[in-house]
């Protein structure tokens, strides 16, 4: 059994707090070292360099996210109801998010457009993974005749994806969770829409 490295894990957390609050190309090693309270030498022995970690502390926040979309849909039965709840992990985008900062996977996005193609590559993948399973929940409900048989479930994937992460920034941006909250009214609505039980 793997021994748990709990110096490695407090550069990752450590790291992950400053890179989304911060920024990557903002944040050195000198202030890694300050925040952990750590001396060089402990980092190097287990990071080559400040790439490396960056790419550690994504895949750990990915991980949190995860354990929050997966959490507010297990106990919803409808998709409707499971799309809207991974909608309400950011009610709080301003004061309260998953991770402080804000969303990681909208941070590292804008920020690896140039010149770290590692970490881009990573977050393009947290990308499509996010967007297949919201695809899957919309599928679920096509499925289960709760959704519209003639939806196109990638690209209202796609779209509601694409709100959610719009909205947390616009409510970041300007400091108020209105907008994640507008968000979801008219997420609602248009899901309502598509509803089988609103055609008949």
């Amino acid at each position: 059994m793997n021994k748990v490295d709990e110096t490695r894990d407090l550069i990752i957390q450590t790291s992950l707090a400053l890179f989304n609050t911060k920024g990557y190309s903002q944040t050195s090693i000198q202030d890694i070292m300050e925040a952990t309270g750590l001396p060089k030498g402990a980092i190097y022995r287990r990071f080559e360099n400040k790439n490396e970690i960056a790419i550690a502390s994504f895949e750990y926040a990915g991980n949190i996210i995860w354990r929050f979309f997966l959490e507010a849909t297990k106990s919803k039965v409808t998709a409707t109801d499971k799309i809207i709840a991974m909608f309400y992990v950011y009610q709080d985008a301003v004061h309260n998010p998953p991770v402080d900062g804000g969303c990681p996977l909208l941070n590292t996005a804008i920020e690896t457009d140039f010149g770290f193609p590692e970490l881009h590559d990573k977050a393009a993948e947290a990308y499509k993974q996010t967007l297949l399973f919201i695809q899957a929940i919309i599928e679920e409900g096509i499925k289960s005749k709760e959704l519209k048989q003639d939806i196109d479930s990638y690209s209202l994937a796609s779209f509601l994806f694409s709100t959610m992460e719009g909205a947390v920034m616009a409510s970041r941006l300007s400091l108020n969770n209105e907008h994640i909250h507008h968000s979801i009214t008219h997420v609602k609505a248009l899901l309502q829409h598509y509803s089988e039980e609103n055609q008949r």
